[in-house]
């Protein structure tokens, strides 16, 4: 049996599909209120089996907090993929993001330990990596530094500390740190935001950029290394470093919408910033755009692929179609 966290989102939705198309026991947990249709949704996109298929996911209330429940999910199950975090750039959910990622991580580990499990993969963020000195390329072995980490990133590289923590004591284990990952179906988190700001025909984009994979290449990747001997190592998943410029431009094209044109300059970002802050503190509503984040524009990271190409024999698929065929489901579902 397997068992995955996370289910409901992006990487974990795509996960199912393909373990359940290679045969697996899967269980799956999820929280009160999670939309589980999202996920046969998902399925819909990529197979005509989609109502078969999600039927056979034995689907497990619980939260990742919650011990009671997660020892009912962790019954006779061997291996776990843990997808399962917290996303939030806002400094006023550090504690929310500290409770879900790292602690909650520290209970899968805990739980992968009492029941034996063979191996565990957990799915990280490139924000976990170091940052590299200027000009340099970013890899596996860059220092860190919690100065230079949003609230997301230092969350996440906690909860690598319980993996590693984990794998002391005799747990293997396996994690992958993505760039911004490329997929259909959520369009109003993550990286589906993009989608609908390339969609929206801005005339502005902000200055630098990051790594980019497709969300079939990370799950292809994950459930690769589980079935190899790989263990204890991390391994950077990014297909492409590309500016937010070209990133924008190669969505607006398939959605028949003008590609940006002007780049944000400091003071503009500077002063959106201010707005920003004024505006959660005013009405409450999320924070946007951070110190850490125009920090992020200014001083943009390439990544390094090459352990998990040398590692697997990997090859990435095309940015290209991925970006194709989400825009056509975007349209589809946003006419």
């Amino acid at each position: 049996m397997i068992l995955v966290t996370g289910g409901t989102g992006l990487v974990g939705a795509h996960l199912l599909l393909r373990l359940l198309q290679d045969n697996a026991s899967v269980r799956a947990i999820y929280r009160e209120g999670s939309n589980l249709r999202q996920v046969e949704t998902v399925f819909s996109y990529y197979t005509e089996k989609s109502s078969q298929l999600f039927d056979q996911i034995e689907w497990v209330p619980a939260d990742i907090n919650d011990i009671p429940a997660l020892e009912i999910a962790f019954e006779d199950v061997d291996y776990v993929y843990h997808a399962a975090a917290l996303i939030s750039f806002d400094p006023k959910d550090y504690h929310r993001l500290k409770k879900t990622n790292a602690l909650g991580t520290a209970n899968i580990v805990n739980l992968c330990l009492s029941n034996a499990i063979k191996k565990l993969c957990y799915v990280s963020t490139i924000g976990a990596i170091g940052k590299s000195a200027e000009g340099q390329i970013a890899t596996e072995e860059n220092e860190w530094s919690s100065q230079e980490a949003n609230v997301y990133g230092l969350t996440k590289y906690r909860a690598e500390m319980e993996v590693w923590r984990g794998s002391q004591e005799g747990l293997d284990v396996v994690i992958v740190n993505p760039g911004i990952i490329l997929g259909p179906g959520f369009w109003e988190t993550g990286s589906g935001t993009l989608f609908t700001i390339a969609h929206e025909a801005k005339n502005y984009y902000p200055p630098g950029g990051t790594g980019f994979i497709t969300v079939n290449d990370v799950v292809r990747m994950m459930v690769e290394l589980m079935a190899s001997n790989i263990v204890n190592q991390r391994f950077i998943a990014v297909a492409e470093n590309l500016s937010y410029k070209e990133i924008l431009t190669r969505m607006a094209i398939p959605l028949g919408k003008k590609a940006p044109s002007k780049k944000l300059r400091l003071w503009q970002l500077r002063l959106g910033r201010l707005f920003d802050y004024l505006k959660s503190h005013l009405i409450g509503s999320k924070r946007k755009l951070t110190k850490k984040a125009i920090d992020s524009f200014l001083h943009p990271e390439t990544y390094d692929n090459q352990k998990i190409v040398a590692a697997l024999d990997f090859e990435f698929e095309p940015l290209e179609a991925t970006l194709v065929f989400c825009c056509e489901k975007f349209k589809e579902e946003n006419p």
